[in-house]
């Protein structure tokens, strides 16, 4: 009995020792936190371990947490769900039940995951969508886009914006009963990068003869010049949403070349290419003192910077980075909702979005949670229900009610 005690006690430790981390007082539910992020830090040990040993690649075990989550198509006395192609693009269409005769408004949404994981299926979106489409008496269509390793840049962005494209024709409007004046585009994260550089490229476009009204970006991921902004720095560790992992993201967006992902990791990756762009991203200048803290801003482009090891064309490309668009493509850019966590590697590029779109005369909502951290969104289900990521919905949903 007294070995079981002990060994019980010394599992214990070892578990509380596992979970255990040492997380800002400000940050909400601290314990779920904890709980949740050291089932990801475990995924991604057997990620990392399944890539080593040849079985299965990080992303594709990784992905599992996006297979446990889906839902299909189930339509209810309030919403009509369809899954369906928009111009050979998968996407999941919800139609509200409302008898009103008028048009309704629709919003176009992208779901996060670092162009590598997540689903338009997945129930977090699917509550998200429903609950977007009876609120609002809207048409959600949420883009089902093609994912990395196996799909790279531009594909994501090509998928995103052909059904952006396709959705805008008056047609296609009518079909679905929607306003042409009352259509949004949105996104979190990865979803939310998509987003606004469809709305950046789309404007120009000849052959679109209906505008989006207004787009809604949650913690968005835009530049690719600077991985040492404050808040990668202050939330390098963070949970969720690490800076190790959001980097990779990045690297795997573009190529599965890990000279790529090595040369990001330590901020070796700008060419001279990046060397036109730097100002555009340059956080002494674009950041609130709030945000810039004591951090020292060092360029990113150092005169004694040899060529990196490896070049991959897109880097670089405002359709990637949006962040990276000149003042010019800003102007054209509807009024914006944007969304950003004190807790999140991500935190400082909506930010500096935010502050670059003003100067271009956007009219900008930023909406900043001091109590949140990277993807909250994704937790509004049991047993991962954080009360932080109902708020950042509602907060979503009532933005788009008073805007579109």
């Amino acid at each position: 009995m007294g070995m079981k005690w002990v060994s019980w006690a010394l599992l214990s430790a070892l578990l509380g020792y596992y979970v255990y981390l040492p997380l800002p007082e400000t940050l909400g539910e601290r314990w779920k936190v904890m709980l949740v992020d050291a089932a990801f830090r475990s995924l991604g040990h057997l990620a990392e371990l399944s890539e080593f040993i040849g079985l299965k690649d990080y992303m594709g075990v990784m992905m599992l947490l996006t297979e446990a989550e889906m839902v299909g198509p189930v339509s209810d006395e309030n919403v009509t769900v369809l899954d369906t192609t928009f111009d050979e693009v998968a996407v999941r269409v919800y139609e509200p039940a409302s008898r009103d005769p008028g048009l309704r408004r629709a919003v176009i949404y992208m779901h996060g995951g670092g162009w590598c994981l997540g689903s338009a299926k997945m129930q977090p979106y699917d509550i998200l969508s429903r609950k977007s489409a009876t609120e609002l008496n809207a048409v959600i269509v949420s883009v089902e886009y093609r994912l990395a390793p196996q799909h790279h840049f531009p594909d994501q962005f090509d998928d995103a914006y052909v059904v952006v494209k396709y959705f805008l024709q008056r047609d296609v409007l009518a079909r679905y009963k929607v306003d042409p004046g009352r259509v949004a585009v949105a996104g979190d994260s990865a979803g939310g990068n998509l987003a606004t550089a469809v709305a950046q490229q789309i404007q120009g476009d000849p052959e679109v003869e209906v505008g989006i009204k207004i787009q809604a970006l949650v913690y968005p991921a835009l530049q690719t010049i600077d991985f040492k902004t404050p808040s990668y720095q202050q939330n390098e560790h963070m949970p969720i949403l690490p800076k190790t992992l959001m980097v990779r993201f990045w690297s795997e967006y573009f190529s599965r070349d890990e000279s790529l992902l090595k040369d990001m990791m330590t901020n070796a990756h700008t060419t001279l290419e990046a060397k036109g762009l730097s100002s555009l991203v340059d956080w002494s200048v674009l950041l609130p003192e709030k945000f810039r803290k004591e951090y020292k801003y060092t360029s990113p482009i150092r005169a004694n910077q040899g060529a990196p090891s490896t070049v991959v064309p897109g880097v670089f490309d405002p359709r990637a980075a949006p962040l990276l668009a000149g003042d010019e493509k800003l102007r054209t850019l509807p009024p914006t909702y944007l969304v950003t966590c004190e807790f999140d590697v991500l935190r400082d590029d909506g930010i500096m979005y935010a502050t670059r779109l003003r100067r271009a005369g956007v009219r900008v909502a930023l909406e900043h949670f001091e109590d949140c951290f990277h993807g909250v969104l994704m937790f509004i289900t049991w047993p991962t229900n954080f009360a932080i990521g109902q708020k950042l919905m509602g907060h979503y949903i009532e933005w788009l009610q008073e805007n579109l």
